[in-house]
């Protein structure tokens, strides 16, 4: 609509500082008429959902030749003390291209966003940062006709988040509807070494009808993934469209970032950054898949995904302590010659130098006497077997063995117990939203059930420092 100061100031009745509003939005209308202005309603993650003011144009960009890119901004109601809420609308032969700062629905992630204070932040510095970043990386490319359909049912998907329909509604119209019967397709995402490693184990397992590997990388393929396409494993496609991924049983993830970070902090913050742009799109082609999180530090990382995917937490699971469990009972069983403590032992808590090991809870009663003497004994063993483990790292082939033994047991639907990591909230008082290893029986719908283990204060000790550790460093993330 035209733009009209007087008629727009009507309609920011609830908004806080309306005049300040109205001001900068003048503002912005002198300095891009081509923008139109209206009232809609936003659909929040959480489901909430309020009108707001928001305004769509297009931004000039050089980009060898010259672009008009569409956008979309969502003015909030304590505007100008909050920032916008940015989006890409791209038409229907337009596609995103995910990269630092745009993620898989079109949304834009600034620094200056991250960065906003007013009154030095305005809408108008913003969009010539927006202008300016889009010239170092192009956000949208041009679709062949073939892709214009799937481009299409993407946009309606992100319209409607975004404009009336919540995340969980959109899911629960979904179910059923994408489970193609017994077809096992598996999706693994990053072409890295652990990536290819798991391609390979998946394959070698036999227990997939078909393995996508998305590669996100720039550039030409090369490396393991030119060495894949050239020998041509059966039922293996290399892509890098997320589209290709639909309707994946169990999605992979094994990307890290590799940026230029400085601290840990920043390490796990650039890996969120890069998961922004991951998650919401497996989660749409794939609305009924396991993800499966091999990321690191894989504790947090599957925390991400959970929050971004808005999957449950049964269908959300890192590798966590997998690889090291079924080393431990085989020391335990094998070397060590205790074949009656491996079958019940596990690696539980965090990965690295925090693990601990753990048995399940038994049945058996024996007299106080007897119980000291045979956990002394235990913890002897347990000892000799957690200094053998010390000495195995964990190589990308490895890793990738225990994905795929995992893989195996969701799309089997085996019941197989398994030490993964698994939302922990509520277990050993812990309270807060994170992600521990701990035995799980897992099936096609990812964790079935949690399996209780023996009452020892040591463990309990270790597992609540280690939730405490990691629920401080997410709360310093920006999700």
């Amino acid at each position: 609509m035209a733009f009209s100061a007087e008629a727009l100031r009507k309609q920011l009745g609830k908004y806080k500082f309306r005049d300040l509003t109205v001001e900068e939005v003048t503002a912005v209308s002198r300095a891009h008429p081509n923008f139109s202005f209206s009232m809609n309603t936003y659909t929040f993650k959480d489901g909430s959902q309020k009108d707001l003011l928001n305004f769509s144009g297009t931004v000039p960009v050089k980009y060898g030749n010259s672009y008009n890119i569409p956008i979309r901004l969502w003015i909030l109601d304590s505007h100008p003390f909050a920032p916008p809420i940015c989006f890409l609308k791209p038409t229907a032969n337009m596609g995103i291209s995910v990269g630092k700062h745009v993620d898989a629905h079109g949304r834009i992630y600034l620094p200056y966003l991250q960065n906003w204070s007013h009154p030095k932040s305005t809408i108008i510095g913003l969009i010539k940062e927006m202008i300016a970043k889009f010239e170092e990386e192009l956000p949208l490319y041009s679709l062949s006709s073939s892709d214009a359909d799937r481009q299409s049912e993407l946009l309606s998907y992100i319209a409607r988040i975004t404009e009336g329909d919540t995340d969980m509604k959109l899911k629960s119209k979904a179910d059923g509807v994408k489970n193609g019967g017994c077809f096992n397709k598996v999706t693994v995402v990053g072409a890295g070494d652990l990536g290819i490693a798991c391609v390979l184990a998946v394959v070698a397992k036999g227990v997939a009808d078909k393995i996508v590997l998305l590669d996100l990388s720039e550039g030409a393929a090369k490396g393991g993934t030119m060495d894949l396409e050239i020998f041509a494993l059966p039922n293996v496609e290399i892509s890098k469209d997320f589209s290709a991924s639909a309707d994946s049983k169990v999605v992979v993830l094994t990307v890290n970032s590799l940026g230029n970070a400085q601290t840990y902090l920043d390490v796990i913050q650039s890996n969120v950054d890069l998961f922004r742009g991951i998650i919401p799109a497996v989660s749409h082609y794939s609305q009924n898949s396991v993800l499966l999180v091999a990321s690191q530090p894989v504790e947090i990382m599957t925390y991400v995904s959970w929050k971004l995917s808005a999957f449950p937490k049964s269908r959300v699971i890192g590798v966590g302590g997998n690889l090291d469990t079924e080393r431990f009972q085989y020391i335990l069983t094998k070397l060590l010659q205790a074949e009656a403590l491996g079958k019940d032992a596990w690696i539980v808590g965090e990965q690295g130098e925090d693990k601990v090991p753990s048995w399940i809870s038994s049945k058996s009663v024996t007299n106080e006497k007897e119980a000291m003497a045979a956990r002394n004994s235990r913890e002897k063993v347990a000892n000799r077997a957690m200094e053998v483990l010390k000495g195995k790292g964990q190589r990308s082939w490895s890793v990738g063995l225990s994905v795929a033994d995992l893989t195996d047991s969701i799309l089997k639907d085996k019941r197989k117990v398994h030490s993964v990591s698994t939302l922990a909230k509520g277990f050993c008082s812990i309270n807060s939203e994170v992600f521990l290893s701990l035995p799980c029986i897992l099936g096609t719908s990812g964790v079935v059930e949690m399996v209780t283990l023996e009452e020892d204060p040591l463990v309990q000790e270790k597992l609540q420092s280690s939730a405490g550790s990691i629920h401080d460093l997410q709360q310093q993330l920006k999700l």
